[in-house]
């Protein structure tokens, strides 16, 4: 059991590397337009967006921020599979420019784009950041009119290529079998309100920028759990300190993960060469809240009808009895690339 993982750096053109058809599922946070820690990238992209932010004209400039992101919506839709998943974490954005404040709708701008594409839509999720303080306030304080809401939720919108995918073979089913999540992670992984989910430091000592941009493990953890099935390959083209790469290792699936920046091989690197502690305490976490659910479930003699057949241990439904949770053994780097091997959890 093992999978393989390749961190590619370069711009756009580095998606015309990855084959068409060859993608189950993309996981990933791109660059924010109208958030200014994002302006230099988009300005390197094209001097016309710096020039317009120069001159005022903002509006223009935030449509052409998308533009830049609209290929690689159009590139991905060439790498997913046949019934292959998008998942986008985005955030709206407020901004003032000639002392007139006002919203920037990305995610809106962006669903849009991806449905004259050709992808479906999917039913969206909407996570609230953790990390934001309740007592901070926007605008004039105490006063009406002129105060706004703060913005204190991201969206992660999700898409399908064409239609739904099928398992066909013996070994596809049982792959999926073995792939499934636990009952009470559906319950809450599948509504369309995340709370509780921490927010990740974003500071970090690179060349290029002061902060990261990270969305937070859990994040991708739980998207790549829900859409995919162990061995799948998951690409993430706007990797940033490889959060989605991480994650994927931790879920037994390949990944490709694709940044702009060099300078940020290092920390991807080294996140990911000693991530096999945290994964692997990760994992036995997720089967202990299973035990833990179960327990309490028997403790207030509530029914528990099935077993998981590879852990010994009762769960709620029959699609969960096959469930087989393994852990990392080992952690192979060669350049960029990486090879993890995986052994059954010990119960």
């Amino acid at each position: 059991m093992e999978t393989n993982h390749k961190i590619i750096f370069g711009d756009s053109s580095s998606l015309k590397t990855v084959s068409d058809d060859s993608i189950d599922l993309v996981v990933t946070s791109p660059p924010y337009p109208m958030v200014s820690m994002w302006d230099d990238v988009f300005g390197s992209l094209d001097s016309k967006i710096k020039n317009l932010l120069d001159s005022g004209k903002n509006d223009k400039a935030f449509e052409l921020m998308h533009q830049k992101l609209d290929v690689h919506w159009q590139s991905i839709f060439g790498v997913l599979k046949e019934g292959g998943i998008l998942c986008i974490n985005i955030g709206d954005s407020t901004r003032t420019f000639n002392d007139i404040f006002k919203l920037y709708n990305s995610h809106s701008r962006i669903l849009t784009s991806c449905i004259s594409i050709g992808f479906s839509s999917l039913p969206s999720i909407l996570w609230k950041k953790s990390t934001n303080s309740p007592n901070k306030f926007m605008g004039s304080g105490m006063y009406p009119v002129g105060s706004h809401v703060t913005l204190e939720h991201e969206h992660i919108l999700i898409f399908r290529k064409g239609s739904r995918r099928k398992f066909k073979t013996k070994e596809e089913k049982n792959n999926r079998h073995e792939s499934a999540f636990f009952w009470e992670e559906r319950n809450k992984w599948f509504s369309d309100t995340w709370h509780g989910i921490q927010g990740k430091l974003q500071d970090i000592d690179d060349g290029d920028r002061e902060r990261s941009g990270a969305f937070p493990f859990e994040l991708a953890y739980r998207l790549i759990n829900m859409f995919s099935v162990k061995n799948d390959v998951v690409l993430d083209p706007f990797l940033g300190t490889g959060t989605t790469t991480k994650a994927a290792i931790c879920s037994q699936r390949n990944s490709i993960g694709i940044e702009l920046s060099n300078s940020f091989s290092r920390i991807i690197e080294d996140e990911l060469y000693n991530c096999k502690d945290f994964c692997n305490s990760y994992i036995e976490r997720r089967f202990k809240n299973h035990t833990d659910y179960i327990n309490e479930r028997l403790s207030l003699d509530k029914e528990v009808k099935h077993k998981l057949h590879n852990h010994n241990f009762p769960c709620i439904s029959y699609q969960e009895s096959k469930i087989l949770v393994n852990s990392i053994s080992s952690i192979d780097q060669e350049s960029s690339n990486f090879k993890i091997k995986y052994e059954k959890l010990i119960d």
